[in-house]
């Protein structure tokens, strides 16, 4: 597995969760260090977010994250100060795995959707960084 530390897109990947099929429905289970190469410190999620609404646009310097589009889709993007990408969420047994120092911005949340985010740090505002043009700066680019 890569060095999660680096804050390059290389290390940022979708996880296929396991799945448990039945005809009464799905189960999907997620295991910190087996499934994610971390251990899940905080668990919150977002939801009731109004159309057009953008959320994120920040990076971490040392957290990781699991995006997981537990109902409904919405888009992230992340960049890493040289390149960009977005993805489009919408199956809730595939996660986005956030590497630190990479910037992200979540848009185009479906209605009802709610995004799941497992990570690795607990809470910590020193953690973030919420100006771009800093964030370009720590990464050696400006």
């Amino acid at each position: 597995m890569s060095d999660l530390k680096t804050g390059s897109l290389k290390n940022c990947y979708v996880v296929e969760l396991p799945r448990i099929r039945a005809p009464e429905g799905s189960l999907t289970f997620i295991e910190s260090l087996n499934h994610i190469p971390f251990a899940i410190r905080r668990t919150y999620y977002l939801y009731d977010v109004p159309g057009g609404a953008t959320r994120g646009a920040h990076a971490h310097r040392n957290l990781c994250q699991l995006l997981i589009p537990v109902a409904g889709s919405f888009d992230v993007t992340l960049d890493d100060a040289t390149d960009s990408q977005v993805w489009h969420l919408n199956r809730p047994y595939l996660g986005l795995l956030i590497s630190p120092m990479v910037w992200r911005n979540l848009s185009n949340f479906s209605s009802g959707s709610v995004c799941l985010v497992l990570a690795s740090e607990l809470y910590d505002e020193s953690d973030y960084i919420r100006d771009y043009h800093e964030f370009k700066s720590l990464q050696g680019r400006k």
